[in-house]
């Protein structure tokens, strides 16, 4: 699947006809060529990260530093001849440039080159892995693109409940840290209301990093109170957002049903069991 079509017609003679065959091998992944490209260009993806993580290793750099060097710089050259070749096989250079993979493919290749005169941007090569995306292509997860639609649909859908329930996290973590603030005081350390906000967050999350705790009595029964608030909390987001992913669900089961179209008013979405049409009423 191409991730647009800007291709050359295959109908031109010439230049038109081999930039097009190149985007056949680049862009789509539906004939043997183009899988072959993807999986050759997956692999070199992942070892290219794999050695900018081992250059971070003082010990394995000090060891294989020159090796690691020169791996870096085949792989640079190589994506930087991959991204040359899609600006050339398309007829948007500029389109596909500005689109996301066109800026995460120069992204994957610029910091090798900044190294050159700022020492330690090479580290900035992990967001290559983000390229490892153009293997739904390879295995044809196309058909998931659907479910990752109802997904986004139905984030939107709630996002509105989201923030109000944000909001009123935000409230009771504010009110919660004063009022351990007031408890404990400096002496316990807590000794800033928004340290003490920072440490409602940690509890109130179950997350408990355990770096900040109450020492008085009163203040252990509020964190106690604070813990059990927070296994209810959260648990709504996850609650909203599976409402609407559920309604989303059945609009999407509604759509895919088969429907029989009106003659008479045009109406496509006529039940295949129906005799009347259900908005003019003429017999189908």
């Amino acid at each position: 699947m191409a991730v647009y079509e800007d291709r050359y017609s295959d109908n031109r003679p010439g230049e038109e006809n081999w930039k097009s065959r190149l985007y056949d091998i680049i862009f789509e992944a539906d004939t043997p060529a183009g899988k072959n490209f993807d999986i050759v260009l997956i692999v070199s993806i992942l070892l290219s990260v794999l050695a900018v993580m081992l250059d971070s290793v003082s010990s394995f750099r000090s060891a294989h530093g020159t090796f690691l060097y020169n791996v870096e710089w085949f792989f640079t050259i190589l994506f930087t001849i991959e991204y040359a070749l899609r600006l050339i096989c398309v007829k948007s250079r500029a389109r596909y440039a500005t689109s996301l993979f066109g800026m995460v493919d120069l992204l994957a290749i610029i910091p090798t080159y900044l190294s050159l005169f700022l020492p330690g941007s090479q580290f900035l090569l992990v967001i290559r892995i983000l390229r490892v995306l153009r293997i739904f292509r390879i295995l044809k997860l196309v058909k998931y693109l659907n479910e990752a639609e109802m997904l986004i649909e139905a984030l939107k859908a709630s996002s509105r409940k989201i923030t109000v329930f944000l909001f009123t996290v935000l409230t009771l973590v504010i009110i919660l840290g004063s009022l351990m603030y007031l408890i404990e005081g400096e002496k316990n350390g807590f000794t800033s209301i928004p340290l003490s906000i920072y440490w409602a967050i940690v509890t109130l999350t179950t997350v408990g990093f355990g770096d900040l705790v109450p020492h008085t009595t009163l203040g252990r029964t509020l964190a106690s109170v604070v813990m059990i608030l927070g296994y209810s909390i959260i648990a709504v987001p996850t609650g909203i957002v599976t409402a609407e992913m559920s309604l989303a669900s059945i609009d999407a089961r509604e759509r895919a049903r088969p429907k029989i179209t009106c003659e008479h008013c045009g109406n496509q979405n006529n039940d295949t069991d129906a005799r009347f049409c259900k908005y003019c009423g003429t017999g189908l």
